[in-house]
């Protein structure tokens, strides 16, 4: 006799194998129907939506948590966030004007009005909000530059754009006024057809009918456009940082105060940083309530 002769080797049976693994798949799918049962199908609404949320909200807390020291009122009351934050406000105020100034005929216009073209004039006007901000502040430099396509003739009226405050402003309406010609736009297309055939029955021109019937019908449109071209001229940076640069006092708004701080004082970078946070707050507030007042 050998000697592996009184050794007994037991096997598994081929066919258990695939009957474990078939109990633990209906014990995994038993669990993954009880979580669809009535009574916990909302957290798979909720916990995808808590980790997004978290992304968004954490980075914000940080930020806010890390500039509330000792120096905070001291680097928001200092010379360089004095001038920072006047130049923001004054640039982003003008931006705001220009678009509502010449952006409501236009929103007007493509809202009412049926001409060829339309759809490539609506293409052109909604670039600058999809373009890369570099590529929108090279653009204008192209352009506008001394060097640019219209920069001889600019020069032939003493006129010198870049690295100006007049820069800031034009880079902020490149970007920023699409915002509120598109609300404008929404805000006069909602307007019921009706009323604009009976201000035509009565006997208003096209003047008495867009400044008494559709500027005051749209005007939480515009008013909530408003807000958005200013928040987001506040906030501009890409565009502005090539075609104006970044001199104290002359172009250096508060994202740029932001990104030179960054570099030389971290504190001042933090308490900007906070400020237009809470500024953005403030006029997204005011946004979501004039959007209530629509609904």
């Amino acid at each position: 006799m050998g000697i592996y002769s009184n050794k007994i080797v037991h096997y598994k049976k081929p066919q258990d194998i695939p009957r474990d693994f078939l109990t633990h798949m209906t014990n995994i799918r038993k669990i993954f129907h009880q979580l669809l049962d009535e009574g916990y199908s909302k957290w798979i609404f909720i916990i995808p939506s808590a980790i997004l949320l978290a992304l968004f909200a954490s980075p914000l807390a940080a930020l806010i948590l890390r500039s509330i020291n000792a120096d905070f009122f001291s680097n928001a009351f200092s010379e360089q966030a004095f001038h920072a934050l006047s130049l923001s406000l004054v640039t982003s105020s003008i931006t705001t004007i220009i678009a509502a100034v010449f952006g409501t005929p236009l929103a007007y216009m493509l809202a009412r009005w049926k001409f060829k073209h339309k759809s490539w004039l609506d293409l052109i006007l909604d670039l600058p909000i999809v373009l890369p901000p570099s590529v929108a502040g090279l653009a204008l430099l192209i352009a506008f530059g001394r060097r640019g396509l219209f920069g001889p003739a600019l020069s032939a009226f003493g006129i010198s754009l870049p690295y100006t405050t007049a820069a800031v402003i034009l880079a902020q309406t490149f970007v920023a006024a699409p915002l509120y010609i598109r609300s404008a736009r929404i805000g006069f297309t909602q307007i019921d057809m009706q009323l604009e055939e009976s201000a035509h029955v009565e006997g208003a021109n096209q003047w008495q009918l867009f400044s008494e019937v559709m500027i005051p019908l749209a005007g939480r449109a515009l008013a909530s456009g408003a807000i958005l071209t200013w928040t987001r001229a506040l906030g501009e940076f890409g565009a502005t940082i090539l075609f104006a640069g970044n001199l104290e006092g002359v172009t250096q708004t508060m994202p740029m105060a932001i990104y030179l701080g960054f570099e030389r004082n971290l504190g001042v970078a933090l308490t900007l940083s906070v400020v237009l946070i809470f500024v953005s707050i403030f006029l997204l507030i005011i946004t979501r309530k004039l959007e209530k007042h629509e609904e």
